[in-house]
């Protein structure tokens, strides 16, 4: 059977007059097929495979889950590890640089080589890296890998080349930097303590060498011992035992005391004279109760000791609050002098560090700022000024600010809009920073040469929009919007939205802007659209709001023998639109008392509010409740500022809006828009019998929201949300009848060909397998059944919705009554809670069988064998084989073939994509006229012409008239995006409004008239004629039609074995291009109009639901998705960008003198130590210390160290690199020179002395005596 359907496809993908745009016409994936045309078209590509290359750009936001933190003192720069294996550099503002471990073991601890331009990383692995910072792409130069014991502290003096390394069996081993081997000089915690100590002291917690002598090594362990180690000696001078656990340790800058911090929340004083007990025990947060007893504090985490010339020293340190303080925030205590200041915390506190005027530790320090790591956000305090303010953030670290839910990016925008933007957004920036300069200062950056104008849109789950100036690959809040600001407050626990979700009720879901009209669209999770107009003055204003109904509604029971007197739908009624409408239920629709019908799921403000300058708000669109069942989520949204028309849809069916006279032009179900051109020949369902109670309506849907709630990802979530498409956000009932509303704010008499179509049978033999419905709704996690295939995990497909079945029989529909759907039980619940990008689980009731006991069984059973339908607007019989499998095994999956493959037989058909523009509704059709591109989540593409007043004064009276009655072209899954190009190849741009002010001030002389810039396909034609091309693109192929004949030209099949979460039209190097990103993690582009293969490129090969979200393209190849909650990652996959890309970034490292130490005097010289004449080299080295175990690590090369080499060649630093080295090298032969002549030497006075003495033993001897 599959050989022979081959056979037709072939056949009619060659006869001119088949149906050539038929799914069937395509060849094998990956190889683009081209049917004859009415004329040849020459389109002359210029991209090749030599064009495009995939590459990370940079990373914008906060490091996820931050570890560690380190700050080179000299070179100004900082560092941040993370738990996933990352490390972040930041520098001034646009150096910004992201270096991610291949093991993606946590990061432990950073420790800068200090002016040398490397970085060592200690990973959770038990891992040490030597990262190299003299190339702008950090590349790890050595790894030494330790095989026996766990690292737990590591600690390099300022200018050393010699690493300690602390383990958590208490032993301190030495790492050589430079050759990243390790010495044989161990200090074993045997050793370190007293032979008479009968417990383990615990892991190393903390190392330092004395500031008063380098050759002692101060070593803490977790159960309170100290030991101060003389290397030299290999002995310990003194050592501490205290009875409670230490957290970290501080030297004095003269190196006669130290500060210990402590799990008990008090910080003890040691002298070095008296080491038998502190010399001061301060309990910071410790009051004194009544009995006398000091209260329980928490463990202080961390203590940094610090001096200062011009005031008191500097005590710093996190935690030590006391237990009976319930509820505070984390803090961070300063005190200084008496003065003590406790700074709250909103995040608990990873790491602090002070900043420091000097790098030498036997200096009085001068701490001038705190950096403070949280889990959530970067902080740096200003000590200088007695108030301690904070400085301003010039990274972008407040991304996740409110969860991101939605991304949208814009290249090549117009280049006024960034700096109007910025100028309204600076109006609302914060106070009470520092006047001080950003502290962390480093590296070197300069605007490439290969710059335009770029901008980044999030939305967040407060119903937040952020708009950041991405230009240069940086990243720069400019404005922010509140959409939460059009509505009333909720009260806690009343009104609709309480009963509809608990948290983010104003959630964006999606965004539409247009740069040159200025004209921006918000669509909210409440079933709500803004739309935004800017002006650079504020104005009072009345937000003007429309209300609609689209909602399937229940019909009365039609049998297929009485559909000839009967329709399925109702003929559509006419009414006058209003700026609010009110639907009020309608007689044969009459609801229980109690339950909601008509009504919104917010408030809208009815009263004048004053809006800033910016963007202010226009129309309120808002679908409301029907007979207690609320709205479906907005899945699609479309705007044009040329037509004044915005046209959304969801998985009910489809809405246009005339924004300029604040009108519902059309409101019709999917099906409705069809006609007689339906290609899925569909069979009535029955509807409900019994309505809910109100309180079953009340039960929600919910998401799984922790991943941006809580920052925390759950990796078998993740696993299970990649098997979910995108596509499948809207529908989230379960079975539901399709009896599809008809038309509720369409004149009968302005669509005279919709309304006959409207009557036409849609009673076709689409059969059901459906289980008894007993007993009440079982909860049931799967993903939303409007995905329409077979989902993708790991490039292996799995069906997202099998579920074990009990044992028994399907109905099988025999007679001509065909089956009754059966609705679920309870009432359909509520629309879920405000959707993260992060994960998209839904929850939600699924009936279930009882045979004897209760068990979940899938609700659906597939279709097999369904012959495909034809373009000719004439329908082939269809064919059905059942596969009835009685296991309890038996589960929901979905047939291969491409026509069923894009119909869930328990869904309802959504809208997921729209697009206006200037196109052909019809074959017939010689001029281009304005139309809206609709396709659905079965592969089907509606056009629908529309006529609208051109003269401005008509256009604002007059009504805009809209005939769905067009095209319909059939692609396989859901249909994704659309594309327009001329005859040669050219991108078409969507008609615009150029923007004008409407609060600015009348000029008489020059009145405000309304300026449309159109690109007409057959403007730049004449030597092509008429006509342009439509590029299409689905969950699973690509087609370009020829308009108006609607011959498909080109089908490439993208993917057979997952499928296609985002696809773009991109202009790439003068070009143009379809670009996709597929389940996969495939990342792909195609060319146009010939839909040849570009590239292809496995970038992702574990995608999650939060990157399937907020993936987006952009032209100029580029792309962004969010790689972590609380981060975007920005990708190319442009080769000229690739190869500009080193220009672009940040030098993190630049050549700085090294401070001179200051000069310790003669007294201080003689009394305070030998300190500058310790050798490490002489007892660390191997003639020294020998060799280590070659067991206990384990060396492994980078792949940095040549790269590093090669960029250090060029320039100052690498001259002066090789110089160094040479020197050396000469040195070091020189001195092999001087041991060998030594050597020589030696050897011939000895030979000269057994010869003397050989002499002298045989002078008195005769001949005859040898």
């Amino acid at each position: 059977m599959k050989k022979f359907r081959k056979v037709l496809d072939g056949l009619t993908t060659s006869s001119p007059g088949g149906p050539i745009g038929s799914p069937s016409c395509g060849s094998a994936a990956g190889t683009p097929t081209a049917a004859p045309t009415p004329r040849e078209i020459d389109v002359q590509e210029t991209l090749i495979s030599e064009n495009f290359q995939l590459c990370k750009t940079v990373r914008h936001g906060f490091p996820y889950q931050p570890t560690a933190l380190a700050f080179d003192p000299v070179q100004k720069i900082l560092a941040i590890g993370s738990r996933s294996g990352g490390v972040r550099i930041l520098g001034r503002p646009g150096v910004d640089c992201y270096c991610q471990h291949e093991s993606g073991a946590a990061v432990l601890q950073l420790q800068f080589l200090i002016n040398e331009g490397a970085l060592v990383t200690a990973c959770a692995d038990d891992t040490l890296h030597l990262w190299n910072l003299r190339q702008r792409r950090p590349a790890v130069l050595h790894s030494l890998k330790f095989n026996r014991e766990r690292i737990t502290f590591c600690h390099l003096p300022f200018q050393s080349k010699w690493l300690y390394v602390g383990t958590e069996r208490g032993n301190t081993h030495i790492v050589n930097i430079e050759s990243f081997i390790l010495s044989g000089y161990v200090i074993m915690w045997n050793k370190a303590i007293e032979l008479s100590t009968k417990t383990h002291p615990g892991p190393v917690v903390h190392l330092s060498d004395s500031p008063k002598d380098e050759g002692k090594l101060l070593i803490g362990f977790e159960s309170g011992t100290i030991v101060q180690w003389d290397l030299r000696a290999k002995k310990a001078d003194f050592r501490i035992y205290y009875d409670e656990a230490i957290h970290s340790v501080s030297w004095h800058h003269e190196g006669k005391q130290f500060m210990c911090s402590h799990s008990d929340g008090s910080l003890t004083l040691w002298n070095l004279r008296n080491t038998t007990k502190p010399f001061q025990v301060t309990f910071p947060h410790g009051k004194i109760q009544k009995d006398g007893r000091k209260e329980s504090c928490k463990p202080i985490l961390k203590v940094e000791y610090k001096t200062s010339r011009s005031s008191e020293p500097f005590v710093i340190f996190s935690g030590g609050l006391s237990y009976d303080k319930a509820g505070r925030r984390p803090t961070l205590t300063i005190m200084h002098g008496k003065a003590i200041t406790v700074l709250e915390m909103d995040y608990p506190i990873v790491e602090f560090m002070v900043l420091c005027e000097t790098p030498y530790n036997n200096e009085v320090q001068e701490p001038y700022a705190v950096v403070v790591l949280l889990e959530k956000d970067l902080i740096v305090v200003d000590l200088t000024q007695s108030n301690f303010p904070v400085f301003e953030n010039p990274y972008p670290m407040d991304i996740h600010e409110s969860p991101v839910t939605c991304t949208a990016y814009f290249a090549d925008c117009p280049p006024d809009i960034i700096p109007i933007l910025y100028s309204i957004g600076t109006k609302h920036k914060k106070t009470g920073y520092s006047q001080k300069e950003w502290p962390v200062s480093g590296g070197t950056w300069t605007l490439g040469s290969h710059t335009y104008p770029e901008i980044i849109i999030t939305g967040h789950a407060d119903g937040s929009i952020k708009f950041w100036d991405a230009s240069a690959i940086t990243l720069q809040m400019l404005y922010k919007l509140k959409t939460s600001k059009v509505f009333e407050k909720p009260k806690p626990g009343e009104g609709r939205a309480a009963e509809l979700v608990e948290e983010d009720p104003f959630a964006v879901q999606m965004v539409s802007w247009c740069p040159q009209s200025r004209i921006f669209c918000v669509v909210g999770i409440s079933a709500h659209i803004i739309l935004y107009r800017f002006s650079k003055y504020d104005a009072n204003t009345q937000i003007v709001s429309l209300e609609v109904r689209l909602q399937c509604e229940p019909e009365d029971v039609i049998s297929p023998s009485e559909n000839e007197n009967n329709p399925c739908f109702t003929e559509p009624g006419s009414h006058s639109p209003q700026p609010h409408h009110q639907h009020p239920a309608s007689p044969g629709n009459r609801t229980p008392e109690g339950m909601k019908d008509s009504v919104p799921c917010l408030k809208v403000k009815d009263r004048m509010v004053r809006v800033p300058p910016g963007y202010q708000s226009d129309l309120v669109i808002q679908l409301l409740w029907v007979d207690g069942e609320p709205p479906q989520q907005i899945t699609s949204l479309d705007i044009n500022s040329a037509y004044g028309l915005l046209a959304f849809g969801n998985c009910n069916g489809l809405a246009v809006v005339d924004y300029l006279q604040k009108t519902i032009l059309l409101c019709m179900s999917t099906l409705d828009l069809y006609g007689a051109t339906d290609p899925y020949q569909r069979l009535t369902r029955s509807p409900r019998r019994n309505r809910q109670s109100t309180s079953d309506s009340k039960k929600r849907i919910r998401t799984s929201y922790q991943s941006l709630t809580e920052l925390t990802d759950n990796q078998q979530s993740i696993d299970m949300e990649r098997s979910k498409s995108p596509t499948s956000v809207c529908s989230v009932g379960s079975p539901v009848p399709v009896h599809y509303p008809t038309s509720l704010h369409n004149d009968p008499r302005i669509l005279p060909e919709p309304v006959a179509s409207l009557r036409a049978s849609h009673c076709s033999p689409v059969f059901y397998l459906l289980d008894n419905v007993k007993g009440p709704g079982r909860k049931l996690s799967l993903p939303t059944d409007l995905k329409t295939d077979l989902d993708h995990v790991n490039g292996h497909c799995t069906s997202p919705t099998s579920q074990p079945c009990s044992a028994g029989k399907p109905r099988v529909p025999m007679g001509p009554e065909g089956p009754r759907l059966a609705r679920r039980g309870p009432g359909r619940p509520p629309f879920r809670k405000a959707q993260s990008a992060a994960c998209m689980e839904i929850s939600l009731p699924v009936s279930h069988t009882e045979v004897g006991h209760a068990s979940r069984r899938a609700m659906l059973q597939q279709l097999h064998g369904v012959t495909m339908y034809s373009h000719d607007e004439h329908h082939t019989t269809a064919s059905y084989c059942w596969s009835e499998r009685e296991s309890r095994e038996n589960s929901f999956s979905r047939s291969r073939s491409s026509s069923v493959s894009s119909i869930d037989r328990d869904t309802k058909e959504a809208i997921t994509t729209l697009q206006f523009g200037e196109s052909y509704g019809r074959k017939s059709d010689a001029l281009p006229t304005p139309c809206l591109w609709v396709g659905t989540s079965l592969g089907v593409v509606l056009l629908i012409p529309m006529s609208i007043p051109t003269d401005q004064e008509e256009r604002m009276e007059e009504a805009v008239t809209i005939g769905p009655s067009g095209a319909v072209l059939m692609l396989k899954g859901s249909v994704l995006r659309f594309g327009f190009l001329d005859c040669m190849g050219a991108l078409i741009q969507s008609p615009y409004e150029v923007w004008r002010d409407l609060n600015a001030p009348e000029d008489p002389d020059r009145p405000r008239r309304r300026k449309l810039v159109h690109f007409s396909p057959s403007s730049s034609q004449d030597a092509c004629g008429e006509g342009h091309l439509a590029v299409v693109c689905s969950e699973r192929q690509a087609k370009v039609f020829l308009m108006p004949s609607q011959s498909c030209l080109f089908v490439h099949n993208i993917t057979e074995s997952s499928f296609v979460l985002r696809a773009d039209v991109v202009s790439v190097c003068n070009s143009v291009c379809l670009a996709c990103f597929c389940a996969n993690g495939h990342v792909m582009t195609l060319s146009l109009p010939s839909l040849r293969p570009l590239m292809d490129v496995n970038y992702l090969p574990l995608t999650d639901m939060r990157i399937a979200r907020t993936f987006c393209f952009t032209n100029g190849g580029q792309a962004l998705y969010l790689s972590s909650p609380t981060e975007i990652q920005r990708i190319t996959y442009s080769q000229e960008m690739c190869d500009n890309l080193q220009e672009m970034l940040g030098e993190l490292f630049t050549p700085i003198e090294t401070p001179e130490a200051q000069n310790r005097g003669f007294l201080k010289g003689f009394f305070g130590g030998n300190a500058h004449t310790f050798d490490r080299e002489e007892l660390f080295g191997e003639a020294a210390a020998g060799k280590a175990s070659r067991s206990l690590a384990q060396h492994i090369p980078g792949q940095g160290g040549v790269e590093g080499m090669k960029v250090a060649a060029s320039g100052v630093v690498g001259e002066l690199a090789r110089a160094r080295i040479a020197l050396d090298e000469r040195g070091q032969r020189l001195g092999e020179l001087e041991e060998r002549t030594a050597l020589m030497m030696t050897s011939a006075e000895t030979f000269s002395k057994h010869a003397h003495e050989l002499m002298l033993k045989c002078k008195d001897k005769k001949w005859y005596q040898f």
